[in-house]
């Protein structure tokens, strides 16, 4: 054999029986379990993400990853607190002194939000749609820091608009962090550039909405009594939406819920065979309602104008008067059945196409997954700033919300119409 391929052989024999160097932790270990572990919180929820799932996501034992994270809430306040931290530290990078133009200060302010918004757009909502899966003590302090953000907000605009009054300041404030928002509710997708221009452009078309005047109303009659419902089937879907709204899907039993109803266990399995079919028909029921607005709005309109102030009006009417129902519908997909799933998502993006195709006749400078976004947007507002004003529902509370979502999707304020 020559002596080069004596040496070759050698080198090799050498290097098959040497001890494997040891395999070294990543330095960034914490952080990546921290990304994947926001992500699939963010996808499935809270109670939907097993420690194990994470682990095996990352490639280290549950054991390893609890040398970063003590348990599974931990991960989860950790996700969760993220995106506000991070948003309070792109507000405190700049410097908004009173002396600057405060439409200057505002298009910093909203930039530096939306660009950080974009940068955690897949784990963004946890916050607000997981919230109070947090302990109280958590939760206040993240909602102390979200307060924040929107009192400097809040301030900017008040040396804008001066001829506003506190409480106005704080409603646009809260609309215009709800659009910022809005783009971790979906995953339709848009460069980056483009996002961040069609945000910041929606966010300048709030900060200059005509507002009508606050005029001082009665508060809204309440509801009449009515005769019992000897419906036991739509007696526990009601009592359901209730529960899931005001704890969470997860913290509710079918026990609590047949309680409210003044059904036992075995009477609820009779009309839903699992807490999930429930959910299924709660969700059901609100896209009901939804594609019925859609209906009689195109129905009763002659252009695309006028289907979209009377769309608009339609869903904010349905959102305030079925506040409960609405924040299922939005806040719990999640939780859905695979199956069941599937065709509710389906039946979603058909009603913002309806939407999304008002806008593109009315817009012609805007692509079709431009104009979904705006409408993801504008839905966002209703619900945020319904909060916000405790879904109140007069005359003027409506037409304001009403001119916030028509100034996101029409690009521009929209001066008083001749409404009630």
């Amino acid at each position: 054999m020559p002596e080069h391929a004596q040496v070759e052989a050698r080198n090799r024999a050498e290097a098959g029986s040497a001890t494997p160097a040891p395999r070294r932790r990543p330095k960034n270990r914490k952080a990546q379990i921290a990304t994947v572990a926001a992500e699939a919180f963010s996808e499935r929820g809270y109670h939907g993400v097993s420690i194990d799932e994470i682990a095996s996501a990352v490639g280290i034992s549950g054991p390893a990853l609890y040398r970063h994270f003590p348990n599974k809430y931990a991960l989860f306040h950790h996700a969760v607190a993220t995106l506000a931290d991070a948003l309070e530290g792109a507000l405190n990078e700049l410097d908004p002194g009173d002396d600057q133009d405060p439409a200057d200060v505002l298009d910093r302010q909203l930039t530096s939000l939306i660009r950080t918004t974009v940068d955690n757009r897949r784990t963004g909502g946890l916050y607000r749609w997981e919230r109070r899966y947090l302990t109280s003590d958590d939760r206040s302090v993240i909602r102390s820091k979200m307060v924040a953000i929107n009192r400097r907000l809040a301030h900017t605009l008040s040396r804008l608009r001066p001829d506003l009054s506190d409480s106005e300041h704080v409603l646009l404030s809260t609309a215009v962090l709800s659009v910022i928002g809005s783009i971790t509710t979906h995953r339709a997708p848009l460069s980056t550039r483009r996002i961040q221009q069609l945000l910041l452009d929606a966010c300048r078309a709030l900060a200059a909405v005509p507002l009508v005047p606050d005029l001082p109303e009665a508060d809204p009659a309440p509801a009449p009594q009515g005769l019992t419902m000897a419906n036991k089937r739509e007696v526990l879907l009601h009592e359901a939406v209730l529960l899931f709204d005001a704890r969470g899907y997860h913290e509710v039993s079918i026990e609590e819920i047949g309680t409210a109803a003044g059904i036992n266990a075995s009477g609820v399995y009779r009309h839903f065979p699992s807490k999930a079919e429930l959910l299924a028909a709660a969700f059901r029921r609100a896209a009901d309602r939804v594609a019925v607005a859609v209906g009689a709005a195109l129905t009763e309109s002659t252009t695309p104008a006028q289907a979209l102030e009377t769309l608009s009006d339609f869903f904010i009417r349905l959102s305030f008067e079925h506040s409960a129902l609405m924040s299922v519908y939005f806040a719990e997909i999640g939780n859905l059945p695979a199956h069941h799933r599937s065709d509710l998502r389906n039946i979603q993006r058909l009603n913002i196409e309806d939407w999304a195709r008002l806008i593109g006749e009315l817009r012609s400078d805007l692509s079709p997954v431009e104009c979904r976004f705006l409408v993801h947007a504008a839905l966002n507002v209703v619900l945020d700033t319904g909060n916000l004003l405790r879904f109140r529902s007069t005359a003027s509370t409506r037409r304001r919300v009403q001119q916030l979502m028509l100034a996101i999707l029409l690009g521009t304020p929209r001066p008083e119409a001749q409404h009630g």
